[in-house]
C-alpha cells in the first residue's frame, strides 16, 4: 500500500519516478597527532582554498543566473576569516587539519541556527563546506548527486547549492529534502531550474532507494510505493502539460480577454534574460538585497545606481517593480550594525531599517531616481513589511521626494491587509507577500516543517486576506499584485485573479504554465473558484474545490 508524505511544496510541477538518495558525506577519520602546526595549517588552508575555487569553477559554468549566484555566495563563506582563524585555533590545540575544520564549521552552525530565519537556512550550506573540505584532506570524491543514466527523484536530508549546480534536468526530474523551508537554497535553486520540489518532509529518508514516487510540487505531498506504470503515465501527463503551456505567448488574459499582468521575480540583470524567455510583461519583485548582503560596507551610490540602470536597460519598454531594501534581524547585514534580536521575525526589518538608518533609505530612492533618469525606465518603488497608515504615508511622501511616480508597499503584515483601502489612499499600488503574510496570519514560523498544514497558501484565511486586499484595488481602481510563491501555483492562479488579484509575478520558469492555466478559464470562472475556496473549511478543501 502507498504512503503518502507531505511537506512544504516550493516549486508547483509532477515528479514521478524513482527516488535516489544523495551520496553519503565522508566520515570523519580518527584523529592523529600533530606534529607541525604550521604544515597542518598549511593543509588545512590548501583544503578550504580547493573548495572555494571548485564552487567558482561551478559558478562560472551555471547555466542559470541565481545558481551561480548562491554558488558565489556559499563560496564567499568558505573564504570567510573568522572561519580560517577558527581552525588555526583548534590545530594549535593540537586538533589534526579535518578535525579542526569540522570543529570551527560546527561553532559557525551553531551561531547559525541559533540566529534563526535567514541564517539557520544557511545551516546546510556550512555542513555541505565541511563536507567537501574533509573530503579533499581525505583525499575523496567530493559528496555529489547520482548519476544512474535515467531520469529520477533526488532525495537528501538538505541540498547545498554545489549539490544542485551541475544537476541534468534530463535526469534529475524533481527534489525532495527532509529539512529546509521556503526560502532555503534547495527552494530558490529548485525555482530557478523549474524543478517540482517539496522541502521539510519528514520521513522521506525512510524510503528505500529505488521506490518509485509521485512528487506534487504544488501540494507539498510524495506518493511512495507507486507502480513503474503509474509513475510512467503521471510523468507522461506532466510533459504534455508543460509541453502545451510553453507554445502559449503573449499577455496574461484569461479565455475571455480580462488582463492580467504575468511578471518576474528577480535579483540582478543576470536573471532577466530568462524572464524573457518566460515572454514576462515586465519585473513584479526586483530583489535589491543581494546587492547588500556578504558585505562589510553599504553599496556606494555609484555601485546602486550601475546595478539599478542594468535592470532598467534590460527590461526596456516594460514595468520594473523594485522593492527597497528587504533586509534585517533574519537577514542580517555587517554594516546596519544590528543587535541580536530575541525574535527576528517580529524585529526590525524590512521598512523598519529605516527607523534606525533612514539614510540607508534615502541613498537607495536616491539611486533608484538616477538609475530611471539615466534609462526612461517604468519604475515602480515599494517597501517591504509595512503595517500602517503612518508608514505607507512616510514610505510615499519619501518616495516622491526623490522624484519617482510610483510608490507602493508590500502586503505581508495581516494588520496591513485588513486596513488595505486605507493604504490605497496613499499609495499607487499593493504587491502582496504571501510567504511572510501566511507566516503571520498563522503565528507559524515558516521555516517549521512541522506546520507546513498552516503555511499552505490555499488556507481559506489567507485567501480571504487577499481578497480584502483585492476588493480595495477593484474599489480604488489601483492594482494588486502577488509576489510571494503562491503566484507560482497554476491551480491557485485563476483564484488569485479572482479574488481581485491584477498581477502575479513569479520565477520565470513558472510564468509559462501560470499563463496556460488562465487562459483555460473566464473571468467569471476565476471568481467562481475564490468564492468556493474562499469558502472552504480547510486548505485540502479549497485545493479540491477550485480543481
Amino acid at each position: 500500500m502507498s504512503e503518502v508524505l507531505t511537506g512544504i511544496g516550493v516549486c508547483a510541477g509532477i515528479a514521478a519516478g524513482p527516488m535516489l538518495r544523495i551520496a553519503a558525506a565522508p566520515a570523519l577519520p580518527a584523529p592523529v597527532p600533530v606534529t607541525d602546526a604550521a604544515a597542518e595549517y598549511t593543509r588545512a588552508e590548501a583544503a578550504l582554498a580547493e573548495v572555494v575555487a571548485e564552487l567558482g569553477r561551478r559558478a562560472d559554468r551555471a547555466a542559470d543566473a541565481t545558481v551561480a549566484e548562491v554558488l558565489r555566495a556559499e563560496a564567499l563563506m568558505a573564504d570567510d576569516e573568522e572561519l580560517r582563524d577558527g581552525v588555526r585555533e583548534l590545530i594549535d590545540d593540537g586538533h589534526d587539519a579535518p578535525h579542526a575544520i569540522d570543529g570551527a564549521f560546527a561553532t559557525f552552525r551553531e551561531a547559525f541556527a541559533a540566529a534563526g530565519g535567514y541564517l539557520a537556512e544557511r545551516v546546510a550550506d556550512l555542513d555541505d563546506l565541511r563536507d567537501r573540505a574533509v573530503a579533499v584532506l581525505l583525499g575523496l570524491p567530493m559528496p555529489g548527486v547520482p548519476a544512474p543514466g535515467h531520469p529520477y527523484v533526488l532525495a537528501a536530508r538538505d541540498l547545498a547549492p554545489a549539490d544542485t549546480a551541475d544537476l541534468d534536468p534530463d535526469q534529475v526530474i524533481g527534489l525532495v529534502t527532509e529539512v529546509g523551508g521556503p526560502t532555503s537554497h534547495t527552494a530558490i535553486l529548485a525555482r530557478a531550474l523549474g524543478l517540482p520540489a517539496v522541502v521539510a518532509c519528514p520521513g522521506v529518508l525512510a524510503v528505500p532507494d529505488g521506490t518509485f514516487v509521485l512528487l506534487d510540487g504544488a501540494s507539498g505531498q510524495v506518493r511512495t510505493d507507486v507502480t513503474e506504470v503509474e509513475a510512467k503515465a503521471a510523468a507522461e501527463e506532466a510533459a504534455q502539460v508543460a509541453a502545451a503551456a510553453s507554445t502559449l505567448t503573449g499577455p496574461g488574459q484569461t479565455s475571455d480577454g480580462y488582463g492580467v499582468k504575468l511578471l518576474a521575480n528577480v535579483g540582478s540583470a543576470k536573471n532577466v534574460p530568462s524572464a524573457d524567455e518566460a515572454h514576462a510583461e515586465g519585473i513584479g519583485l526586483f530583489r535589491t538585497e543581494l546587492l547588500f548582503l556578504d558585505r562589510a560596507q553599504e553599496p556606494t551610490m555609484d555601485e546602486q545606481v550601475a546595478a539599478y540602470r542594468d535592470v532598467f536597460t534590460a527590461m526596456a519598454g516594460r514595468r520594473v517593480v523594485i522593492r527597497t531594501l528587504d533586509a534585517g534581524a533574519d537577514k542580517p547585514l555587517p554594516f546596519l550594525n544590528q543587535d541580536g534580536e530575541p525574535n527576528p521575525a517580529l524585529g526590525v526589518r524590512g521598512l523598519r531599517v529605516a527607523r534606525q538608518r533612514p539614510d540607508v533609505l534615502t541613498t537607495q530612492l536616491a539611486a533608484i531616481a538616477e538609475a530611471r533618469s539615466q534609462t526612461g525606465a517604468d519604475v515602480w518603488v515599494m517597501a517591504p513589511m509595512v503595517s500602517t497608515l503612518a508608514e505607507a504615508t512616510g514610505f510615499a511622501a519619501a518616495v516622491r521626494d526623490a522624484g519617482l511616480p510610483k510608490a507602493g508597499v508590500m502586503i505581508e503584515v495581516p494588520a496591513a491587509a485588513l486596513r488595505a483601502a486605507d493604504l490605497l489612499r496613499v499609495v499607487d499600488f499593493l504587491s502582496i507577500g504571501t510567504n511572510d503574510l501566511s507566516q503571520y496570519t498563522f503565528a507559524a514560523d515558516r521555516m517549521c516543517g512541522d506546520l507546513a498544514d498552516l503555511l499552505d497558501p490555499w488556507q481559506p484565511a489567507l485567501l480571504q486576506l487577499i481578497g480584502v486586499c483585492g476588493e480595495a484595488g477593484r474599489a480604488a481602481g489601483k492594482p494588486v499584485g502577488v509576489c510571494g510563491e503562491a503566484a507560482a501555483d497554476p491551480l491557485l492562479a485563476p483564484v488569485l485573479v479572482g479574488l481581485g488579484v491584477t498581477s502575479l509575478s513569479m520565477s520565470p520558469r513558472a510564468i509559462g504554465p501560470v499563463r496556460a492555466a488562465l487562459a483555460a478559464r473566464t473571468e467569471a470562472d476565476c471568481r467562481r473558484l475564490a468564492e468556493l475556496a474562499v469558502a472552504a473549511p480547510d486548505a485540502d478543501g479549497a485545493r479540491r474545490a477550485s480543481s
